[in-house]
């Protein structure tokens, strides 16, 4: 599922897999490993998302003698559970149409 504003997907599968990714790991760097993209592509994506809504969906903090690490905001987290629990309902009501998709399939 794709949510567009004007002609930009503002969310979509790709940034709800990088929030949850970002949600295990705490690190964008192992984030991005874990779904095999670069750095620069989730922070990237991670930008925009925060740019999209009222409030950043990622907290981070610089690296240093801390270690730094980054975080979903309160927003993020709701975001994330607002989008999968979206999906769960879809997906529960479009079933029947589903399977008989998947009869189509070689």
């Amino acid at each position: 599922m794709r949510v567009m504003v004007d002609d930009t997907i503002a969310v979509g599968p790709g940034k709800i897999a990088l929030l949850q990714a970002l949600d295990e790991t705490r690190s964008i760097t192992a984030a991005a490993r874990a779904l095999g993209m670069s750095y620069r592509r989730a922070w990237t994506l991670i930008d925009e998302l925060n740019r999209a809504l009222k409030e950043p969906a990622v907290i981070s903090a610089a690296g240093g003698s801390q270690g730094g690490g980054s975080e979903l905001s309160p927003s993020g987290r709701q975001l994330l559970e607002l989008y999968r629990g979206i999906e769960a309902q879809a997906l529960a009501a479009c079933k029947p149409d589903i399977q008989r998709l998947l009869k189509l399939l070689a």
